[in-house]
């Protein structure tokens, strides 16, 4: 498994497994379990998944079944804006520990930026208290926007190592990805398979003919490319490890761009500029 390095020195898994929507319970358990037999060393989930329990089951049953330590594993879990403020983060934080049944994270993540900005900025200086008291490893944002990240480094001490957001073949980001590369800041894509929209794409359909690979992985290997962490998800044993395989080939810088030229700026996903979680 390749990883990429933070600006902190610290390093994270290229390729995750994520559970946004996968219920609590055995299919989610199992899920997390096979990813970590089949090879997989990242985990992502969130307080608002409500299957925290779940993945926490998979990640010791996992651990067991693959004969590996907690050290050998990264897992991620994120904020939401319930707990957003002064003297809720590291409530929010333990409650995630207490439901993971693990002693620590390795990312902790603020899942959205809201729409208040004083908010936001109060609750990143709770994760900066997280971090400068070494109860987590790293943390970083999601769905952050350039507008959003360039209030939280004006007014704030400790940068997030990573930005994780909506990223496929028809939501490229690029003004995004060249603001966080220029900040040394990983960008991460959730939804790299657009809920499998992009896997019909003429394009990608292409291109698996040529490199002799699924759509799926011609487009999780555009993200190595590119240079992103990525996390798709599955719960289908067969389709977690297709998901991971593919480290024994690369795509030609021609058709990572003709990738890159499908990006219609469609998202799957709320608008990051006014979305305050609710509906």
């Amino acid at each position: 498994m390749r990883n990429v390095e933070f600006h902190n020195g610290n390093t994270m898994p290229q390729i995750g497994l994520g559970v946004f929507r996968v219920e609590d319970g055995e299919e989610c358990k199992n899920a997390v379990k096979h990813a970590i037999v089949s090879g997989y060393r990242s985990i992502d989930t969130a307080m608002i998944y409500k299957n925290e329990k779940s993945v926490g089951e998979g990640i010791k049953e996992g651990m067991k079944e693959a004969g590996i330590d907690r050290s050998d594993l990264f897992i991620t879990s994120k904020l939401w804006f319930d707990d957003f403020g002064r003297g809720n983060v590291e409530k929010a934080y333990d409650t995630s520990l207490e439901n993971l049944d693990l002693d620590y994270l390795d990312l902790y993540l603020v899942h959205w930026p809201g729409t208040d900005e004083e908010l936001m900025i109060q609750t990143w200086q709770e994760m900066e208290h997280l971090y400068n008291n070494e109860r987590v490893e790293n943390i970083g944002v999601s769905n952050f926007t350039i507008q959003h990240l360039e209030r939280l480094l004006q007014r704030t001490d400790v940068k997030p190592v990573i930005n994780q957001v909506e990223y496929h073949p028809y939501l490229v980001q690029n003004d995004l990805k060249l603001f966080l590369e220029s900040r040394k800041i990983i960008m991460e894509s959730w939804s790299p398979l657009m809920n499998a929209k992009v896997l019909n794409d003429e394009t990608i359909n292409e291109i698996a003919s040529e490199t002799g690979k699924s759509p799926a992985q011609v487009v999780i290997r555009w993200n190595i490319e590119n240079g992103l962490v990525t996390i798709p998800k599955s719960v289908t044993p067969e389709r977690i490890e297709e998901n991971i395989d593919v480290f024994d080939f690369s795509l030609s810088d021609a058709q990572v761009n003709r990738i890159n030229l499908l990006n219609r700026n469609e998202r799957n996903g709320s608008d990051p500029a006014t979305f305050n979680g609710k509906k």
